[in-house]
């Protein structure tokens, strides 16, 4: 009989009305009500990590969790943990780095309609979530409205419809169908041991271009922050006439600051070599994120500047592959 952890940690998922509108509220014994799987006998047990809407999710709660994962992991075959929707890419991206070495599977879940509700996703979400912990393999997988996604590709795109998250520049692991699960490629499980590293530094800032930006907003950033991750237009392109933003960036490299180059656009990555507007950048110590999205891009630095300051050390981390999170064309 398969052993399973349930961390919950709050959401919607586990929301009751209040005069505030909905709040997590759920106890261990009602949310463990609604894990009971028909197809198969399974040991599940339940914790309460805390109550939170995940919009008030922070570092700190992703190392908890990571901490829990790991205290208990030689005790449990596979982890289930509920979490708000809001933020739940970033915790699962978070933990794919934090939990280096898995060979069990770590679900995330949740829903948008709280379980308790008559018509709701959440008991189908569970359903699945239950039937793929009980799949032999490795790693941290978002499981939603049928959909198996790796846990560095997840992104939230609805706010209201059931199927809210799409894995962004890689393929579905999987999706499930009651008890039946169509694979559309399997990750290959950790050679190494497992062993947490839930180091992080989160003095860290995701700043979005536009045009017209003041190029002294940057001089706050050099202030206050080892690293920002600047999502620029198209495939890299930062501005440099009119409101020249490249010397406040040269400032940024030249006080030690790891600047990591992103896009605004979703899907297909960056090739920032292509134009101008995208070379001219790269004549400083900039790092680029390839077709890494943002939900993943934020813990990987943060995890990154949480074990180095040494900016060879950081450009070779976060330019490389780690648990799926970037191509290997993208590769530095």
């Amino acid at each position: 009989m398969k052993k399973i952890l349930l961390l919950a940690t709050g959401g919607t998922i586990a929301s009751v009305t209040s005069d505030d509108g909905l709040v997590p509220g759920l106890s261990a014994e009602e949310l463990l009500h609604y894990f009971q799987y028909d197809q198969s006998p399974l040991d599940v047990t339940c914790q309460i990590l805390m109550n939170r809407d995940s919009t008030n999710m922070q570092p700190e709660n992703w190392i908890q969790i990571a901490d829990a994962i790991s205290k208990h992991y030689n005790k449990f075959d596979s982890f289930i943990v509920t979490h708000g929707t809001d933020t739940l890419a970033f915790t699962a991206a978070a933990l794919s780095y934090m939990l280096q070495g898995l060979d069990k599977p770590v679900i995330l879940t949740g829903s948008q309609v709280p379980i308790s509700f008559k018509k709701t996703d959440a008991k189908k979400n569970v359903q699945d979530a239950l039937r793929f912990s009980q799949e032999n393999i490795g790693g941290v997988f978002v499981v939603f409205d049928g959909r198996v996604i790796i846990g560095t590709r997840a992104v939230k795109m609805r706010t209201k419809s059931y199927d809210a998250f799409e894995s962004i520049n890689h393929p579905y692991v999987a999706t499930i169908d009651g008890s039946s699960i169509k694979y559309y490629w399997t990750p290959e499980k950790s050679k190494e041991a497992f062993h947490p590293e839930t180091n992080l530094c989160t003095d860290i800032f995701v700043l979005k271009l536009f045009p017209g930006m003041n190029p002294n907003i940057f001089d706050f950033i050099k202030e206050h922050y080892k690293g920002v991750i600047i999502e620029s237009f198209g495939n890299g392109g930062v501005p440099f006439e009119g409101r020249n933003l490249l010397p406040k960036i040269k400032e940024l490299t030249e006080a030690g600051i790891v600047v990591l180059i992103s896009t605004q656009c979703l899907e297909e990555g960056q090739d920032i070599y292509l134009y101008e507007v995208g070379r001219k950048v790269t004549n400083y110590n900039i790092l680029v994120s390839g077709d890494m999205n943002t939900e993943a891009s934020v813990p990987k630095l943060m995890w990154t500047l949480g074990q180095t300051d040494d900016f060879k050390k950081v450009k070779e981390i976060i330019e490389k592959p780690i648990c799926w999170d970037l191509s290997p064309d993208w590769e530095g």
